[in-house]
């Protein structure tokens, strides 16, 4: 082979393994974004089993929520931040270099519990479900919506960003990871419920 023939085949031989090695790092983050929904998912259920009707409606003070309405508050999230991901932010264009902070860091700040935020209205409880059961059924409803768009979107999630109050800039796939970084932030505030003074004994 000549060397212009084998610098030639290196080139092809370039072009082809950039896209693939691309589709690889994409199929790395849907698995990953996958499996942290599914894991959050199984933290957050497991941490509402067994929460009797006194336990559920329980508040630590007057002005905090019930696990009821910390769950209420997952279950409205994660339709809506979906929707949001989905309806507004996949037409916005890439972030730039360097705006965004690694996916790890992103869910460090959103579970940190030292960091307190406000909820937006559309996202407080407002006693939407009458049950734990109904509730727990839409919640599973919307979280298998969102694994399956996670799965079989066709969209480069790394090519669209939108600004977030705290976070600042986040691509949506990190949008994605913030909905499973979000149940677990509130899991982690139902946890601390269940420690308050005077929470139910059953």
């Amino acid at each position: 082979m000549t060397f212009r023939a084998l610098t030639a085949a290196l080139a092809l031989t370039v072009i082809a393994a950039a896209p693939a090695a691309a589709q690889s790092d994409a199929q790395q983050d849907r698995d990953r974004a996958a499996a942290y929904l599914e894991e959050t998912r199984a933290k957050f259920l497991k941490s509402i089993e067994g929460v009797s009707d006194a336990q559920w409606t329980f508040k630590p003070t007057p002005t905090a929520w019930s696990i009821a309405e910390v769950a209420e508050h997952i279950a409205i999230s994660e339709s809506t931040i979906l929707g949001m991901i989905q309806e507004k932010m996949l037409p916005l264009p890439a972030p730039k270099a360097g705006e965004t902070m690694p996916d790890d860091k992103v869910i460090a700040a959103l579970v940190d519990r030292t960091s307190k935020f406000q909820a937006p209205e559309m996202l407080k409880p407002v006693n939407k479900w009458a049950t734990k059961d109904t509730l727990v059924k839409d919640f599973n409803a919307a979280r298998d919506k969102t694994i399956e768009f996670v799965k079989t979107t066709k969209e480069d999630l790394r090519a669209h960003a939108a600004p977030h109050p705290a976070l600042k800039t986040l691509d949506t796939h990190q949008w994605v990871l913030l909905i499973g970084g979000h149940s677990a932030r509130h899991t982690l505030q139902i946890d601390e419920v269940k420690t308050a003074a005077g929470y139910p004994k059953n």
